[in-house]
């Protein structure tokens, strides 16, 4: 912190025509290497201020120094360390919003683009714009940890048995897609309505207007066929590179089409002229498709804290739990499942972090909750199944919900099958009304969908149960016609196979077995340690330690 302190009052030294005997009192410890943020400031119209005060403080420091912009609207601090800074900008009585910038190991500059607005006029419009049941939508709070790198996974939690931990992992995968497919960064030009063979055929007429380019380019973007689309952007941003919106574009179809790389290079680029929320979530989308999770997760970071969105919310809390920073994802999603009470995938996101620490109770209580916020959504209770057959014991409110699944959704093979577990798991031994009901909705389950191979097992294991051999061995092989690599039915045919005195049929299933299992858990090892565990610093905690 002495040394970023010394930077500054070094920087604004210069800004501000210090003697030489004064300026080498204030720089004396600091170095000279580091980072650049540089930026301009302008009004709404987007003309240059001239003599704007600007601030920048680092994250969690005490103290701020502060500069006069150029003539022209330009500013720069220098000598800069790592971490997050803090920038704002006022004159006569205008202010711009505070903007985050998050310096890495390695940056060496960055550039912001602040606003001077009627603050509080801006937060009235935004008050009156918002969800009417969305809280306030500033970033009061800063998290209680730092992300300072990544690891080789390890214990990934440490939590429960291994079928809890694959749940685990299973729910996180399909966490991630609840989040929605962006369509677009711009609006389109024109009304929408022009086909695509009138818009070749001004494109023909007109083969250097940047309008024909972009809306024709903008078109096959919505249209999903972003090969198309990247020449006629990158043509229209050579007419016109300074349009921002184009180029935004250029970027979602480039990473559409899986051009990561140019993706990212164009992101900096746009990131040098502007800072925007929606740069930085689709930089952090773009970072996590190359690789780097740490920069991802930086990003992701200072999206929600410029624009505290439902989205920005949840795309920050989907990095930290797909990277095993479980705890640290619930104080994310909690805080965007207050903001935003109404959203079920917050909520249902939350659920599932609170699962990955092991706390059962309170990820069945959010799943309930997400469930009743749209009971026609299948996807919670979907997850309320699966973690009431993963968690050790019955969670108290996951049957009525699956109840009313059921009812509901008659016709839903899923609902079903996962109401026919819960019943066999909250049922009594002696209790054979519940068992009775749990093998009609299993029956039905299989009459609804043929593939059903989980529901074909468990009507296995219930003939088992009554000794009836035959019959238990044509459901475990229709389990196995709907899903092959269901190793566990292999195994109970073995055992069926056994019971009728056909033991090199048992064997065979006991091999098929083995098999499998030991491919399933190559593969998970392997996913595994591909997926990167975040490092988190907690304050009053020196030093890193493995997300837990």
């Amino acid at each position: 912190m002495q040394r970023f302190a010394g930077a500054l009052l070094l920087v604004a030294a210069l800004l501000f025509g210090s003697s030489p005997a004064l300026l080498a009192q204030q720089a004396s410890g600091s170095s000279s290497d580091g980072a650049t943020i540089t930026g301009t400031v302008r009004n709404s119209a987007g003309a240059a201020i001239d003599g704007a005060l600007v601030r920048i403080e680092q994250k969690g420091s005490s103290s701020s120094v502060e500069a006069k912009t150029t003539s022209a609207g330009a500013f720069a601090f220098t000598a800069l360390g790592t971490g997050t800074f803090i920038l704002d900008a006022e004159k006569a009585g205008l202010h711009s919003r505070a903007t985050a910038v998050i310096l890495a190991s390695g940056e060496d500059r960055r550039h912001v683009e602040l606003v001077l607005e009627d603050t509080k006029q801006a937060s009235a419009d935004l008050k009156a714009a918002s969800h009417p049941s969305a809280q306030a939508m500033e970033f009061a709070d800063n998290p209680n940890f730092t992300i300072a790198g990544v690891t080789d996974w390890t214990a990934a939690g440490g939590h429960g048995s291994d079928s809890t931990l694959r749940t685990s992992e299973a729910l996180t995968r399909e966490t991630l897609t609840l989040k929605p497919v962006q369509a677009g960064g711009a609006s389109f030009i024109g009304d929408g309505k022009q086909s695509d063979t009138e818009l070749r055929a001004a494109l023909a007429k007109a083969p250097q207007s940047f309008a024909a380019n972009h809306q024709l380019g903008e078109f096959y973007l919505h249209a999903g066929r972003f090969k198309d689309a990247i020449p006629l952007f990158e043509a229209a941003f050579k007419i016109d590179p300074a349009n921002r919106s184009n180029e935004f574009d250029l970027v979602l179809a480039l990473k559409n089409t899986g051009d990561f790389a140019t993706a990212r290079d164009r992101i900096r680029h746009l990131l040098g002229q502007m800072q925007t929320a929606d740069l930085h979530r689709l930089a952090g989308e773009v970072e996590e498709e190359l690789g780097d999770p740490l920069a991802a997760v930086h990003e992701f970071e200072q999206a929600a804290r410029m624009d505290p969105s439902e989205q920005n919310y949840f795309e920050w809390g989907s990095e930290l739990l797909l990277h095993r920073a479980v705890w640290q994802a619930q104080e994310v999603f909690g805080k965007g499942a207050e903001a935003y009470p109404k959203s079920s995938r917050m909520l249902t996101a939350l659920g599932t972090a609170f699962f990955s620490s092991a706390l059962y109770d309170q990820a069945a209580l959010r799943l309930c909750d997400a469930s009743d916020l749209n009971p026609a959504d299948p996807e919670p209770y979907l997850f309320l199944g699966k973690i009431e057959m993963s968690s050790p014991d019955p969670l108290t409110c996951v049957e009525p919900k699956l109840a009313r699944f059921v009812r509901d959704q008659p016709g839903n093979a899923q609902a079903n099958y996962l109401y026919a577990m819960t019943t066999l798991k909250h049922r009594q031994p002696s209790d054979l009304k519940a068992l009775q009901e749990a093998e009609t909705l299993l029956k039905k389950a299989v009459a609804l969908d043929a593939k059903c191979a989980e529901a074909y097992f468990e009507l296995g294991v219930l003939a088992f149960s009554r000794r009836d051999y035959p019959q238990a061995i044509g459901l475990y092989k229709q389990s196995l016609e709907a899903n092959p690599q269901l190793a566990e039915a292999h195994y109970r045919l073995g055992m069926a196979y056994d019971r009728t005195g056909e033991s090199e049929k048992a064997k065979l299933e006991f091999q098929l077995h083995d098999e499998i299992r030991k491919q399933q858990a190559a593969k998970v090892d392997r996913q595994r340690r591909e997926v990167k565990q975040f490092l988190v610093v907690q304050p009053g905690k020196p030093g890193e330690a493995p997300a837990h």
